[in-house]
């Protein structure tokens, strides 16, 4: 695990915006994620999992479904995370940040999009379509961002089918705050050409997601400074994590 503890402490804030827990299809609980991020010494933690279609193509009704946040279970995952937030401001000064990935699924990856909504207190559902989603969550005043933004001929081959907000440009700039340069270990080269504000993510779903790509954001260590600075075109600074192993082996 990489630990950033002994590095600044007055400099830009090290975010991890958008990660997974068993509330939905990540590997670790909640519990677990804090715990995680705090240890490494990250400043802020936006917990995101998935809200899906009821009648999403990719888990049809009658068929085994990963967990995932509905209506029903959303004020108990809502607490959660504010209880997970109390105790990892005290114990690790880590923000926790409740969010939603608003997942909108499509074989067609013209129509398919994700977006993660940083700050939000209110369910939102896709059912009614993306479009109103992001119309709700912008209304709520969160910060939104376009996840693995792949473009339609990179769909074919990804493990996403998230190519809506890459070919329809106008679109996705009108209705999202940030997009992700990178994902993890996936670079996207139209958002850079584009010259769109961004964000790097590990898009947490397993431990070793930790050592990914990050972004260092220059605002207050709160929630409502951090969400204002991503729904701005003001500059983040992006950076990548190494595993603990192949920090000792550079030092030796």
């Amino acid at each position: 695990m990489s630990t950033l503890k002994a590095m600044h402490r007055s400099g830009p804030l090290l975010c991890e915006l958008h990660a997974h827990t068993t509330w939905s299809d990540g590997e670790v609980s909640l519990t677990e994620l804090v715990d995680l991020y705090g240890s490494a010494g990250f400043d802020v933690l936006a917990v995101t999992d998935h809200v899906v279609r009821a009648d999403d193509p990719f888990h049809p009704e009658g068929a085994e479904r990963p967990p995932r946040i509905r209506a029903e279970n959303y004020d108990g995952y809502l607490a959660a995370i504010e209880r997970e937030a109390e105790r990892a401001r005290a114990l690790y000064d880590l923000v926790v940040i409740p969010g939603l990935e608003l997942t909108y699924n499509d074989p067609d990856p013209l129509r398919g999009a994700h977006a993660v909504a940083v700050g939000l207190r209110e369910f939102i559902g896709v059912d009614d379509g993306l479009d109103t989603a992001l119309r709700e969550a912008r209304e709520q005043g969160v910060a939104l961002l376009a996840a693995h933004p792949y473009t339609h001929e990179a769909s074919r081959t990804a493990s996403r089918t998230t190519a809506r907000f890459a070919e329809q440009p106008g679109w996705a700039a009108a209705v999202v705050d940030r997009f992700e340069l990178c994902n993890r270990h996936d670079f996207f080269a139209w958002v850079a050409e584009a010259r769109l504000p961004v964000v790097a993510t590990g898009h947490f779903h397993r431990p070793e997601h930790l050592d990914t790509w990050k972004t260092l954001v220059p605002c207050a260590k709160d929630e409502a400074a951090l969400v204002d600075y991503l729904r701005s075109p003001r500059p983040v600074s992006l950076t990548r994590l190494e595993p603990a192993s192949a920090v000792t082996e550079l030092a030796a």
